[in-house]
């Protein structure tokens, strides 16, 4: 009995046949070779994407929010691609802010893109009468500023009619000025 203990131990601890990889020969560099054409362009590939994704966030930030300078947080983000992501963190705070003076001398806190899509919306009959109101108000604010684009001026018109219809009179014909 006293011989089978340390015999046992000595079996227990004797070192078995190690084995790097549960392939061999052919099998391991096939599996060696694919997994190199994937760390040498998979790899980069969609670090790059990532880099680039995260790089336009502020800029998918700014449009989903109606920033109005949605177009120089663009132009930001293009320019942090090419400083190393220096600015990125700027375009970020940028896109979640609202300029603080731009509603007192734009007469909006949105970008021109916001009304057209409203307009269009309007067009089609899936908004309601108090956001058509609304949409018409900030736009009659914006125009008495003088701030708005010939676009605008345009949607102002058709929303004008628009209400009128829906309001059941005739829409007022509006003189132009010469």
């Amino acid at each position: 009995m006293r011989r089978r203990v340390p015999a046992a131990l000595a079996l227990a601890l004797a070192p078995a046949a190690a084995h790097a990889s549960f392939l061999s020969g052919d099998a391991l560099d096939s599996a060696a070779n694919a997994l190199s054409w994937v760390i040498i362009f998979l790899v980069p590939a969609v670090v790059i994407a990532v880099f680039w994704y995260v790089h336009i966030l502020p800029e998918v930030i700014a449009e989903k929010r109606h920033h109005p300078q949605k177009d120089s947080i663009k132009v930001l983000c293009i320019l942090s691609l090419f400083f190393g992501g220096m600015l990125w963190p700027f375009a970020w705070l940028w896109a979640y802010t609202k300029p603080i003076a731009y509603r007192a001398v734009y007469g909006s806190e949105k970008h021109d893109d916001y009304y057209l899509a409203m307009g269009e919306k309007a067009r089609l009959g899936t908004i309601t009468l108090s956001e058509l109101a609304h949409v018409r108000e900030e736009l009659a604010t914006m125009s008495a500023k003088g701030t708005i684009s010939p676009q605008l001026k345009a949607l102002i018109a058709d929303l004008d009619h628009l209400a009128a219809e829906a309001n059941g009179a005739a829409p007022a014909v509006r003189e132009s000025k010469g």
